[in-house]
């Protein structure tokens, strides 16, 4: 007799979920959210617990999503799940996560590290740059480091000093280009790569992702579930549509800091911050160098004082800064750019398009998410870093906050919190400091006269032209000056302006001020230093009610 073997399907492994669920007030509370699952076909057991704040359930990943146990609990918004942790559906296995991060600059970096720490599953998703994003990839390490260069050589050829006789060093632009890649290289490493390779809940992969529905979005042809997801996609250059640009091999600054051959003549579009430094540091290299600008006036955000200083010492050194220039179109002649302008035509090697920027969000199908953006092309996000759609959060570049890496990552660590903790935490742009690395440089923190004059607050300035700071004529360099604005009716401190050698480092200082509250009465009553730059802070506020220049040195 033989028997009968049928071959049967095995049975589903279960998976357990832990949860952490706000609003519940007694164990009453408990008892309807397990009830609320007697129905659910897929739960194999459930238990909610008032006192720990918890629910624990094991179900068939077959039958019932872990998206839709958090559903059933959220439903009626009496209560609300804030944490979810410890569930194998959050397993790359299954393509399911607690996060997914679509992006690899600051702000997902910011976002996957507190992600990790709150025990989530993590899918980091990039696609475009490296790892790292603009900052250290192709940003802030890559022109800082050509603009320190730049400047070495400057200064060697210009001395202030009667005794000491400027000179020419020697230059290697591709010995150059060649330790800036290695330093990009080194801090992607450390400072990226390095910090995520040992966090054992974040999965890394790479491509470009689309989504296909609010909760799912497919890259590489695969897709992937996400319980809440942050897009942090970063911005690129917004190349302006001119006859025969693109037939010319235009430059960005993805490729222009690439290059190792030293270009003759650069034809910079564009007079914002990046086109600036871009412009100062290769002139210093010995590169001919032509800004063109539509407007009227570089960095135009800013007040004429800043712009019409900056141009000047701009102009001085030898950079040709033409503005009011409208161009109807490039034409490659060899190895010649000719740009036809409304004032003639310009001849150049090469043209660097440094025109602003553009969110990255074209072509990853974000209207299948519902996510609302600017006309632009940001992403619109509230001061808690939720879009128009509760399970998605933004930061960085590519929404409407202020692009810088800091802010990008605050904004990714507040966009974690909110999303699974409900921590109803704000990132707050007050005082928020700022520095353009020109030679002087430009730097600010807060309100400058026109903002003041749009939010309706009575205002007064002060301006201490750097010639009165103490610093600044031992070292025999006087460009520039600070700008205080403060409110004419409470003495508070609201706003500074910064251009001078190493301005920058005064940025913080008018930041925590203003942070503080603090009045101008306190910055003049404050210690500084002599002989530093910061003490042209107090020389400011004191300016306010004396005229320094009629006072000793000590001036208090």
């Amino acid at each position: 007799m033989f028997k009968n073997l049928m071959k049967r399907k095995p049975p589903v492994e279960a998976e357990e979920m832990i949860v952490e669920i706000t609003g519940m007030t007694c164990d009453h509370c408990a008892t309807s959210i397990e009830k609320r699952f007697e129905k659910e076909i897929g739960i194999l057991s459930k238990e909610v617990s008032y006192k720990a704040g918890k629910g624990t359930f094991s179900y068939n990943p077959d039958r019932i999503s872990k998206d839709s146990i958090i559903d059933t609990i959220n439903r009626g918004g009496h209560y609300k799940v804030v944490l979810g942790t410890n569930g194998s559906s959050g397993s790359s296995e299954s393509n399911q996560y607690d996060l997914i991060i679509i992006g690899g600059g600051s702000a997902a970096f910011s976002a996957a590290t507190t992600a990790n720490d709150l025990g989530l599953t993590v899918l980091m998703v990039n696609a475009g740059l490296d790892f790292g994003g603009t900052c250290v990839n192709v940003g802030c390490v890559p022109s800082k480091h050509l603009i320190r260069a730049a400047e070495q050589i400057h200064r060697a050829q210009h001395s202030p000093f009667n005794g000491v006789a400027g000179a020419n060093p020697k230059f290697d632009f591709k010995a150059t280009i060649q330790q800036k890649k290695e330093l990009v290289s080194a801090l992607q490493k450390k400072k990226y790569l390095d910090v995520v390779d040992g966090l054992e809940n974040i999965t890394i992969l790479e491509g470009w992702a689309k989504f296909v529905d609010p909760h799912t979005i497919e890259v590489n042809g695969k897709q992937y579930k996400g319980m809440k997801f942050l897009l942090a996609t970063g911005a690129t250059t917004n190349v302006p549509d001119i006859k025969g640009l693109k037939e010319i091999d235009y430059l960005t600054n993805v490729s222009l800091f690439e290059m190792e051959e030293q270009p003759k003549h650069l034809i910079v579009l564009g007079a914002g911050y990046i086109a600036l430094e871009i412009a100062q540091a290769y002139h210093r290299f010995g590169t001919k160098v032509t800004i063109l600008h539509r407007s009227e006036r570089i960095l135009r955000k800013q007040t004429e004082d800043i712009t019409d200083d900056l141009t000047s010492h701009f102009r001085n050194e030898g950079i040709d800064i033409r503005t009011n220039v409208s161009i109807s179109e490039f034409i490659k002649e060899g190895d010649k750019v000719l740009a036809h302008t409304n004032t003639g035509i310009v001849e150049a090697t090469h043209v660097v398009v440094a025109t602003g920027t553009k969110a990255n969000t074209f072509s990853m199908d974000i209207e299948k998410a519902g996510v609302e953006t600017e006309t632009s092309g940001h992403i619109r996000v509230n001061d808690r870093q939720e879009t128009n759609v509760r399970h998605i959060f933004g930061a960085g570049d590519c929404t409407n906050t202020p692009a810088f890496v800091y802010t990008a990552a605050k904004e990714g660590k507040v966009a974690v919190n909110n999303a699974f903790k409900s921590a109803g935490d704000k990132v707050d742009y007050t005082g928020l400091p700022w520095v353009v690395f020109t030679d002087p440089q430009i730097a600010g923190a807060g309100m400058d006269e026109a903002e003041a004059e749009v939010a309706g607050i009575p205002y007064e300035t002060s301006v201490m032209p750097l010639s009165e700071i103490p610093r600044a004529q031992a070292a025999l360099d006087t460009r520039g000056f600070i700008k205080l604005i403060r409110n004419s009716e409470t003495d508070k401190l609201i706003g500074g302006r910064i251009i001078a050698p190493e301005g920058g480092e005064l940025a913080m200082q008018i930041s925590l001020a203003i942070k503080a509250g603090m009045t101008v009465h306190d910055l003049a009553d404050m210690f500084h230093p002599y002989l530093t730059l910061s003490e042209g802070v107090k020389l400011a506020a004191i300016t306010f009610d004396k005229d320094v220049s009629e006072l000793s040195c000590c001036a208090s």
